[in-house]
């Protein structure tokens, strides 16, 4: 049984406001909370390491797998497995994400690798939000790693959220393309006080055909410190776009690292960057509709990562 504290990460990381629909595994400090399989979907608990492997049959649509973790304990420290396989003519959305709620003095860090192995013309919408909270002096930990192997026609949406509590985080996202193959990445990301965040993308486009883009949204409060980078390579005919647009305020520190790795003449291969504090116009129109300073802020903080 899940306490109130875990409910609420719950709400956090996921979304969710009872047990979901569909098939569900729940994690809550270190141990398997709760569990639902169905017909299309099921749920397998690894056997040499912490984690699970998750086989989607093919053709299954319009279904959804959630797999959040909560951590409602100081101290706690895992690194957990979890592999996805899914099949042909597919169309799922899977919801991760984990919430640490740390009141204690010892670090809490949850370390999750997840490994999809998408199948021909299958559509995937993946989900993670990272959430920290507490009062104790313990820091709130995350350090997920991704990789995504995509087949032919393959279609993969990911939404990569964290906008409050995690102290340190460093994400890892790998990725490798078949022909015909597209994979969206949508990253929102905010840090404050002394909290540190590093995102690495890396993602091949091996097939004809085959396209990426990767936007990344963020703003860095106080003395935080932020680093995107992001790794591009065509080696074939392909389509490749990376995105990063960042808001700097009060000491905060970012660093943008775009690089682009061109190996076939008909690689199309691009990249933005951009990093800049909130314009002092957009501040003064809606203090003119009488918000105050950091009610504007807000508002604008909150369109830009929306």
């Amino acid at each position: 049984m899940l306490d109130n504290i875990q409910k609420q990460l719950l709400k956090e990381v996921a979304d969710l406001y009872s047990m979901p629909k569909g098939a569900y595994n729940i994690r809550a400090n270190g141990e398997k909370a709760a569990r639902n399989t169905t017909e299309n979907i099921d749920i397998v608990t690894k056997t040499d390491n912490p984690g699970i492997d998750v086989y989607i049959k093919d053709g299954t649509q319009n279904e959804s797998v959630h797999i959040p973790v909560v951590i409602s304990e100081s101290g706690i420290k895992e690194v957990v497995y979890n592999d996805f396989y899914i099949g042909e003519n597919c169309n799922v959305t899977i919801v991760a994400g984990c919430g640490i709620n740390n009141c204690g003095s010892q670090d809490s860090q949850h370390d999750g690798v997840h490994r999809f192995f998408v199948g021909k013309n299958s559509k995937i919408r993946y989900v993670e939000k990272h959430y920290g909270e507490g009062t104790g002096t313990g820091k709130r930990i995350l350090n997920p790693v991704t990789e995504v192997y995509q087949k032919e026609n393959s279609y993969v949406d990911m939404d990569m959220v964290q906008i409050k509590g995690v102290d340190d985080t460093y994400r890892t996202t790998k990725a490798e393309l078949a022909a015909g193959a597209t994979m969206i990445v949508h990253e929102r990301l905010m840090t404050h006080g002394q909290q540190k965040a590093t995102s690495v993308y890396s993602v091949e486009l091996n097939g004809d055909g085959s396209s990426t883009d990767v936007i990344s949204r963020s703003v860095a409060k106080d003395d935080s410190e932020q680093i995107f980078e992001v790794a591009i390579v065509g080696n074939t005919i392909c389509n490749g776009h990376a995105e990063c647009d960042a808001i700097i305020m009060d000491n905060a520190h970012i660093v943008a690292i775009p690089r682009l790795d061109a190996k076939n003449v008909d690689a199309a291969l691009i990249h933005e960057a951009a990093i800049g504090k909130i314009a002092g116009d957009q501040l003064i129109k809606l203090m003119s509709l009488g918000l105050t300073e950091a009610e504007a802020e807000e508002q604008i903080i909150g369109g830009f990562l929306r």
